[in-house]
């Protein structure tokens, strides 16, 4: 989907995903010291939102203008800062060191752009900083629920790592994740990556 088609799915509905972070980010990112934070792939911000909530300075970056506009709405509401930039991740270059934190939460992309921006991610961690990548994985096709359909679009732990020359691997899992109202019971298969640059020295 394009920006346009996304800006429209974005403006049919008050939120297309909930207000609450998601159940990893949050598991994974709640005992981190807060520093300066970029959200890739941001939405309408509720994993950039919480970060702010936290004490964390966050840039938060996506394509669509409608979804960047309902998180500027949602930070104003619960009273925090966060820089909202318009732009597509495919292209967005971000400083080189000059995040403690970055996030991508369910980018999904054709798997050229997915490596670029996977290793500009990398590149923008400073000394000590942490990458957390989730998303569906491509197992969630035939054993979970929900998500894109295109295993072309879809995670693996491997496929993530294999981006990531130069950072240190916490891990990289493969998860189940329970979809409320899902009368079968079964839960979506998500991929979680965690990495961090070294310290200096």
């Amino acid at each position: 989907m394009d920006a346009a088609a996304w800006d429209q799915r974005y403006a049919a509905s008050d939120l297309v995903w909930s207000a609450e972070p998601n159940r990893f980010v949050a598991a994974e990112l709640a005992d981190l010291p807060p520093g300066r934070a970029l959200d890739l792939g941001a939405g309408e911000g509720r994993n950039a939102i919480w970060l702010a909530t936290s004490g964390w300075r966050v840039t938060a970056v996506d394509f669509s203008a409608v979804a960047i506009d309902k998180g500027r709405r949602l930070a104003e509401a619960r009273e925090v800062e966060v820089e909202w930039v318009v732009a597509d991740v495919t292209e967005y270059r971000p400083p080189a060191g000059g995040f403690d934190l970055v996030l991508i939460a369910y980018l999904h992309l054709a798997p050229a752009d997915l490596a670029t921006v996977l290793r500009r991610a990398a590149d923008a961690l400073a000394p000590a900083g942490t990458l957390l990548v989730v998303g569906h994985d491509v197992t969630n096709i035939a054993d979970g629920v929900g998500g894109p359909q295109d295993p072309e679009l879809l995670y693996t732990p491997q496929g993530i790592t294999e981006c990531l020359d130069g950072l240190r691997l916490a891990h990289a899992d493969r998860v189940r994740r329970p979809v409320a109202g899902q009368a079968d019971g079964r839960a979506a298969i998500d991929t979680v990556v965690r990495a961090q640059r070294p310290s200096r020295g």
